[in-house]
């Protein structure tokens, strides 16, 4: 039975996670805490002697530069590819979880609603997240049967990877955190598909790291 492992990690801290401002589709950098924490990261990969085939990364930046400390310690050419990015938060984006209630409560009460169809005014509905992302992970899938892979992105991502892993609902509250630069590991098997492995894990990183704000 050919089984597919999927370590999936969130980009290191930023200035916008700290201030749980909803990035999706902004390009923010790394602040020096999450420079510091993808740099552990990546020594903890290196530590644990662990053996992949592909790395995989979100083309913003917070995800690169988290994956570019991985490049630098073993030597390895990530894959740039959009379809990993965050979920599009249209005009919430920018915006605080404090800010967008006041500002945009219309917009902000169907996204904590979790309206499946909305687009946010000018973003993506959670129907179309889900099936970018269902795509994205079948195709790296079948690309990479039976090898280990490496995937950064980001938080609501990796959020939808674990109800897809998981059979979530789309509907359904999350239930999983997404900390900054943690391992998170789902495996495919091709008579079961998608189970989740190991999720949340952080005992890599010195300090506590920051849970998605971005839904």
């Amino acid at each position: 039975m050919t089984t597919t492992r999927l370590c999936l990690i969130r980009h290191g801290e930023t200035t916008w996670n700290a201030e749980r401002r909803l990035q999706g589709h902004t390009d923010i950098p790394l602040n020096a805490r999450g420079e510091v924490q993808a740099r552990q990261m990546a020594q903890a990969l290196k530590d644990a002697k662990l053996a992949f085939d592909v790395l995989y990364t979100s083309d913003l930046k917070r995800a690169s530069d988290t994956a570019n400390a991985v490049v630098q310690l073993f030597g390895v050419q990530a894959k740039v590819e959009s379809t990993l990015r965050e979920r599009h938060f249209g005009a919430l984006q920018g915006l605080s979880i404090s800010e967008a209630p006041l500002l945009r409560p219309d917009i902000w009460q169907a996204h904590i609603s979790r309206d499946l169809d909305h687009e946010l005014e000018g973003g993506e509905s959670i129907q179309q997240f889900a099936l970018r992302v269902q795509k994205a992970l079948d195709q790296i899938q079948v690309q990479h049967s039976g090898k280990t892979i490496l995937i950064v992105s980001h938080g609501g991502t990796l959020d939808m990877m674990y109800r897809i892993a998981s059979n979530q609902g789309l509907s359904a509250e999350r239930v999983a955190s997404v900390p900054n630069a943690s391992f998170n590991w789902i495996t495919h098997r091709q008579v079961d598909g998608w189970t989740v492995e190991q999720w949340a894990d952080t005992r890599h990183l010195e300090g506590p790291a920051l849970e998605n704000v971005d839904l």
